[in-house]
């Protein structure tokens, strides 16, 4: 069915060329005066010659058209009413620029130079709608002027129940389970949204093959349900896919965006990425971070020295937060509980380090 109607259209198509430009063309070979030069026998000649080339470019056109559907399907409603809009744009352009062409009555210049002019300004006008949307719609927002009546509206809407100030959560966030922890507080307010997309994710890391993966991903699901079954944590399932996107961290930006919402994950890599695309992001480990204890150097301490550290003689300790202490000649001190005095503190990109030295004068003091 559609191979007929597409080669129906190439012989129409060659029929009206046939008409147009063959005139021109038994007049270049002097023989303007022929039986062939006919208005029904060039748009016959140039059906025929268009018939036969739809013998070959008919499973290519169809091809081609499956890829554009296959394309279109991918595309949300909002994104449809964009690329539809810049199309239309394009086109309107491309007639006002063409209308001069259509004036100067020369057969190319006037007939198919302006259909390919009105072809490349519409693709032009779809791609630059495309691709910036997200740009268009934050100039339109910032240029929209909004009154008194829509503000009181907005206010209305912020301050009942059917706001949502999302926070979306990562799988990673899931699987560490402090968020619970941080959400009982009340730290966190508005909406907890978990997309089916991650849910997808804790479910095939749950279902793998190693353990250790196979324990992360059942803890996750465990922390979700208690989430769950939280009655003064406000939690939502964000039941959609980006089936174009095969990216789980990729989704959740996107996701973010499109909503407003704010990113709760504990991964350094997803934190940096959205904070270069203007997504707000509420780390764990920087809250973890920022709420440890502040150690000044010469302050004096307990730790128990429980394993080597990788230079000669040193020591390693723990506090209980988990911050690791590396103690000078701690290896003299192995699973002892000691006295030591801090020499330096260094925050990292993967958390704090404090270095300290044995206190030697309260050790002996205890020894006498």
């Amino acid at each position: 069915m559609r191979k007929g109607i597409i080669r129906s259209l190439l012989v129409i198509i060659g029929a009206s060329l046939g008409g147009s430009f063959l005139p021109g063309f038994w007049e270049s070979i002097n023989q303007g005066d022929s039986f062939f030069n006919h208005p029904v026998i060039n748009s016959l000649l140039g059906a025929a010659i268009f018939f036969v080339l739809s013998l070959f470019l008919t499973n290519i056109i169809l091809r081609l058209l499956t890829q554009i559907d296959e394309q279109i399907g991918k595309l949300s409603l909002t994104d449809i009413l964009f690329v539809s809009v810049g199309s239309v744009l394009g086109v309107l352009i491309g007639v006002l620029g063409s209308i001069p062409l259509f004036y100067l009555n020369i057969p190319f210049l006037s007939t198919i130079l302006p259909f390919v002019i009105m072809i490349l300004l519409a693709y032009t006008g779809f791609s630059i709608f495309h691709r910036r949307q997200d740009d268009i719609r934050a100039l339109i927002a910032k240029n929209k002027k909004v009154t008194i009546e829509e503000a009181e509206e907005v206010l209305e809407r912020r301050e009942g129940e059917s706001f949502h100030h999302y926070k979306l959560l990562d799988t990673s966030v899931l699987i560490d389970g402090r968020v619970l922890d941080i959400l009982r507080t009340g730290f966190i307010e508005g909406t907890i949204l978990v997309p089916n997309f991650v849910l997808l994710e804790l479910q095939l890391v749950a279902d793998s093959t190693d353990s250790l993966k196979r324990a992360k991903g059942r803890r996750g699901l465990d922390i979700l349900n208690i989430l769950q079954k939280e009655a003064d944590i406000d939690i939502e399932m964000y039941d959609f896919d980006y089936e174009d996107i095969k990216e789980v961290d990729t989704k959740l930006m996107k996701l973010a965006r499109q909503l407003d919402a704010i990113l709760v994950t504990n991964d350094y890599n997803l934190n940096k990425i959205a904070e270069f695309q203007n997504i707000t992001v509420l780390n764990i480990n920087e809250l973890a971070n920022a709420v440890k204890p502040v150690v000044i150097p010469g302050e004096e301490m307990e730790v128990t020295v429980v394993k080597a550290g990788t230079e000669r003689e040193q020591g390693v300790a723990y506090l209980d937060d988990g911050t690791m202490i590396v103690v000078e000649e701690g290896q003299h001190y192995m699973n002892q509980k000691i006295s030591v005095i801090v020499t330096t503190a260094l925050q990292t990109a993967a958390g704090r380090m404090i270095f300290a030295k044995p206190n030697k004068k309260r050790l002996e003091h205890r020894r006498k």
